[in-house]
């Protein structure tokens, strides 16, 4: 599933009241972090992730290996902060995104 602009952008807008609830640290992406991020991900389909300044690795890179492993998408990457979003499943649902504009 990839994300549209406009269902980016309505989630951004969503993201921007939370604060993180996952932080990387020093050991960045390990095995717990991951699943902390999926168990996160099936509870809440949108999450933040702070990455802490004495973690070396890049945070897009975190993101997009994080993304990869979840089977997430990334909506935004902003500074030390990462933006995740999956959706539930269809009846657990809590986010309901903007419909995609049908091509002509």
């Amino acid at each position: 599933m990839n994300l549209t602009s406009k269902q980016r952008a309505y989630l951004k807008s969503l993201a921007m009241t939370q604060d993180p609830i996952i932080y990387l640290g020093k050991s960045s992406l390990t095995p717990e972090n991951t699943k902390n991020v999926e168990e996160a991900l099936a509870a809440r389909e949108l999450i933040k992730i702070g990455v802490q300044k004495n973690c070396d690795d890049d945070p897009k890179e975190i993101a997009d290996i994080v993304a990869e492993r979840t089977h997430a998408q990334v909506v935004q990457v902003i500074g030390r902060k990462i933006v995740l979003y999956r959706p539930g499943k269809d009846k657990n649902r809590k986010i309901e995104l903007p419909r995609a504009a049908k091509k002509e």
